[in-house]
């Protein structure tokens, strides 16, 4: 599976964490850093496409306390191109299948 990183920040924490889930709406991030549901965080993606930026709230917490899944709230006007463009790479991409992209296989 190819790896995508963010940077992000939310006081108290600065860190870098990997991204299991991402979709246009959402993503779910593995840390171990604590949050709350509704708390902000700022993101950064590390990714080849360029900067993206954005702004997202924490919505489910893990209980197993391995990350918190995200809606994403804003970005960036100039970064959105390069978010599209992301998601269409990984879609592309055969070895990315924990990746979701806004719909859910049939089980």
């Amino acid at each position: 599976m190819e790896d995508v990183w963010v940077y992000w920040e939310s006081a108290p924490y600065r860190d870098i964490s990997r991204v299991r889930d991402l979709s246009p709406s959402g993503l779910f991030l593995e840390t171990r850093a604590r949050k709350k549901e509704g708390e902000l965080v700022r993101l950064h993606f590390l990714v080849q496409e360029g900067q993206i930026r954005a702004e997202a709230e924490v919505r489910h917490v893990a209980e197993n306390g391995r990350g918190f899944g995200m809606k994403i709230n804003s970005v960036s006007t100039q970064d959105a191109p390069h978010l599209r463009r992301l998601l269409s790479r990984l879609r592309e991409n055969p070895l990315a299948p924990r990746l979701q992209f806004g719909s859910r296989r049939p089980s």
